[in-house]
């Protein structure tokens, strides 16, 4: 069990908080390119918001829209 939870931690340091050490390092060398990182995730996550807010739109306004209680799969008896 406990080369399991050592397993993990492993994984977790060395491979998949690899993108966030190397912004973490660079914005103690350039604060600058290391915001502007930042405002471009920022930037795409308005874009997408804004994508999905106008698709949701879109089929609200032709109506086919499913709006009712067993829409979803887990609401049905």
């Amino acid at each position: 069990m406990r080369d399991l939870v050592y397993g993990i931690q492993d994984l977790f340091e060395n491979f998949l908080f690899v993108p966030f050490n190397m912004l973490k390092e660079m914005e103690l060398e350039n604060w600058w390119t290391a915001n502007t990182v930042n405002w471009l995730f920022t930037i795409v996550g308005f874009i997408a918001t804004y994508y999905w807010l106008k698709q949701i739109k879109l089929f609200n306004d032709e109506g086919t829209e499913r709006d009712d209680v067993t829409a979803h799969s887990i609401f049905e008896d």
